[in-house]
């Protein structure tokens, strides 16, 4: 059975695309390589085998004349630098349209009509923010007067933070749910996203593995849909469904971080996975000759990019070169395996949002030659090669 298997390594971009300006970014951002030069290089063997050092100047990573993968980098050409615009464009859906952005908070009108129709009683905060750093200056008011928490940030993001052991984790969805349908339309907000939190030894804890993400549905069908309507199963491992609002989505499972989704997707590979027990209620693939695994690790964003902690985040690229043995050495000769990224978060330059980058893409199957893509222009190129892979014609 032919398979195609994309892991996304969360905003690891590789070099400032030439309208980072126009983002607010500066020409310097390079989230992998100026990641590679803070630590003093990278201890990453396996990418080095894979190519990865000769897309740029990757401290730790040497040029390799004898690359095992195909390796490139890709621009986006759709406008935007989030992570809905990054994995849509993967799937063959251009944005010539970007998402609103809130950079001095969400107006009046907005705010008004969620705690009307959440009956909340009341926000806290409004503006762009540090999630982290948001959540530390108000949990003490959240806790007396139980508002929600609500920032944005450069990106089209409407954050909701709350206390799990004080507002109910099913509450916080369902306010999430009420902003979706409200953000849409005129607002054209791109993600609506859960972070619940708890108290931890005096200190506020975001839980990663229960926060999820409420995007705007696909303006049409992705490559996702397509593999799913020629007797495909697609599946999504991390905060892929999410992403994809489950269109196209055959099976999913969520995940508390990196490794996790690695562990998951290692399973996925050696068929060690049961997927009746992770089918989504919009299909009922009950056989299917062909699949695809969509991985998102979130941490390299999340964790480290947000939070400016350069070495969390090259330990992060550390942990996932650590499992490309595995998964290569569980791949069969009808596997495709696509490395790539959907924006930047240099951690290395000020401020604590997504950078406007283009990514590497290291493509390996057990029969490629090694040998360097010509320059690609759009993310989309994923869409077409993994669809091409498994002989489905678009």
């Amino acid at each position: 059975m032919k398979r195609a298997i994309v892991i996304v390594i969360d905003s690891m971009g590789c070099g400032a695309m030439s309208d980072c300006n126009d983002y607010g970014d500066v020409p310097e951002c390079n989230t992998l390589c100026n990641v590679a030069a803070a630590v003093g290089g990278l201890n990453a063997p396996n990418f080095y085998e894979l190519g990865l050092g000769n897309i740029g100047n990757v401290a730790g990573i040497e040029k390799n004349e004898k690359a095992i993968a195909q390796y490139g980098i890709m621009k986006e050409t759709s406008k935007g630098k989030d992570t809905t615009t990054g994995h849509w464009e993967m799937m063959g859906l251009i944005l010539d349209n970007p998402f609103k952005v809130y950079p001095n908070g969400f107006p009046a009108e907005i705010i008004d009509k969620f705690i009307q129709e959440t009956n909340c009683g009341g926000i806290l905060a409004n503006y762009p923010a540090s999630g982290t750093k948001v959540i530390e200056d108000f949990c003490d008011e959240h806790a007396k007067t139980k508002f929600p928490i609500i920032y944005t940030s450069a990106d089209s993001v409407f954050q909701i933070a709350v206390d799990i052991d004080i507002i109910p984790i099913e509450t916080l969805y369902e306010y999430c749910k009420i902003a979706r349908e409200i953000l849409t339309e005129k607002y054209n907000v791109s993600r609506v996203i859960a972070r619940p939190y708890r108290m931890i030894d005096g200190k506020p804890t975001r839980i990663g593995g229960l926060r999820r993400d409420y995007s705007v549905e696909p303006f049409k069908d992705s490559a996702c849909d397509i593999i799913v309507k020629n007797n495909g199963a697609v599946l999504g491992i991390g905060k892929i469904e999410d992403i994809f609002v489950g269109k196209g989505i055959s099976h999913a499972i969520h995940t508390g971080g990196n490794t996790e989704g690695l562990e998951l997707t290692l399973k996925a590979i050696k068929n060690e996975l049961n997927l009746n027990e992770l089918k989504c209620e919009k299909y009922d693939v009950k056989e299917y000759d062909k699949q695809f695994i969509f991985t998102n690790l979130v941490d390299t964003d999340m964790l480290y990019g947000h939070r400016n902690d350069y070495k969390g985040y090259a330990k992060a690229i550390e942990e996932i070169d650590s499992y490309l043995p595995k998964i290569i050495e569980a791949m069969t000769n009808d596997d495709l395996l696509i490395i790539t990224a959907d924006h930047g978060c240099d951690p290395t330059v000020s401020g604590t949002d997504h950078t406007r980058e283009q990514v590497p893409i290291i493509v390996y199957s057990k029969d490629i030659k090694g040998e360097k893509l010509e320059e690609i222009n759009s993310f989309d190129y994923i869409s077409k090669r993994i669809l091409s892979w498994l002989n489905i014609k678009n």
